[in-house]
């Protein structure tokens, strides 16, 4: 079992300003806490990517790069690639690079992209979102072999007996990345891949059917059920106190899902301070509280499901740098060894 932690990059919104925090600071603030993470003994750090004003990162694997020199254990992660849209071969380089500059810690975790923004940046065209990701999969897998490749798709130019380098020490592990598609969690298992359920919303116990269609999947393939790697990645927060969190963190959590919900027709009218709670209850989707509370729910949600894996995903809305950095402190010196007291383990 291992214990990470998720960021988008989400800038501080000034509302006196009605701007953004400066996107250097915010870089700065990231490398900052993820050292912190690396020496509370934190296991992995997942980077998104997004394409948006509200956001700073665009590129996973340049602020993977910039930490593996500043880090010692952590994995670094994607969280996720926007496989779509991107060059898998560039992408592959990317993180064969990163690997060898943090001695093999580096991983990709890949995913559709729930966020579109990157398509039409990069040209490509949303009406082959999923063929697009099908064919740059395939792609991505072949390389990780580091084998000369032959190849060819309907996306990009075919590749003729081509060694891709600098060439890594190892096959650099990759990770899918799902929504609640059926679909996605069947291509996932059919081919062997660990996979990673972002979870942020309604209850916890609502994704039970698609881990279990997973896990049916995964062994009907014939795959060794011994190497089976499931995850979850869920909005996380953690205080002194649940009513800490509440008036430290609701107004800009709700301020962010507001927004999401405005831009992609979300029903469900606003999201309010009781849909909050509701969320931060034993049931709820928000791994939010005191220590003890979400350490509770993560042991829940290991038994359920079976993880080998959970990641707690922490600046949704833009969290001040001071309360992530007291969410990280928590999390690794007082939630994980909770959560490893349980089961037994240091």
């Amino acid at each position: 079992m291992k214990f990470g932690i998720g960021m988008f990059g989400d800038l501080s919104y000034h509302y006196e300003t009605k701007k953004y925090q400066a996107p250097d600071l915010r870089l700065k603030e990231i490398v900052e806490e993820i050292k912190l993470a690396d020496e509370v003994g934190i296991d992995i750090f997942a980077m998104g990517e997004h394409h948006r004003e509200d956001y700073v990162v665009s590129a996973p694997e340049i602020m993977l790069a910039a930490l593996s020199t500043v880090t010692k254990n952590i994995i670094l992660s994607s969280g996720v690639n926007v496989l779509s849209s991107t060059d898998p071969v560039k992408l592959y380089q990317d993180y064969a690079m990163i690997d060898l500059l943090s001695s093999e810690r580096a991983e990709i975790m890949a995913g559709r992209g729930s966020f579109i923004e990157s398509f039409p940046i990069f040209g490509q065209d949303l009406n082959d979102y999923n063929e697009l990701f099908t064919e740059k999969l395939d792609l991505l897998l072949q390389l990780k072999k580091n084998e000369p490749l032959t190849w060819e798709g309907k996306f990009r130019p075919a590749l003729e007996n081509q060694t891709i380098y600098p060439q890594p020490k190892r096959e650099i592990p990759v990770w899918i990345a799902v929504g609640g598609t059926p679909q996605s969690v069947q291509r996932t298992a059919l081919l062997g891949l660990p996979i990673m359920f972002a979870i942020i919303g309604g209850e916890v116990n609502q994704f039970l059917p698609l881990v279990e269609y997973y896990k049916e999947l995964y062994k009907n393939a014939g795959h060794d059920i011994n190497k089976m790697e499931i995850g979850i990645h869920s909005h996380t927060y953690v205080a002194g106190t649940g009513e800490d969190v509440i008036s430290d963190y609701y107004p800009e959590y709700s301020r962010h899902m507001n927004k999401l919900a405005k831009e992609r027709n979300w029903g469900g009218g606003p999201f309010t301070q009781s849909k909050f709670e509701a969320g931060m209850s034993k049931q709820g989707a928000l791994f939010m509280g005191a220590p003890e509370a979400v350490a509770e729910k993560i042991i829940q949600s290991i038994d359920l499901f079976g993880l080998t894996r959970f990641v707690a995903h922490l600046d949704v809305g833009g969290p001040s740098h001071k309360e992530l950095m007291r969410t990280i402190e928590l999390y690794g010196t007082k939630v994980i060894p909770m959560v490893k007291k349980h089961f037994g383990k240091k």
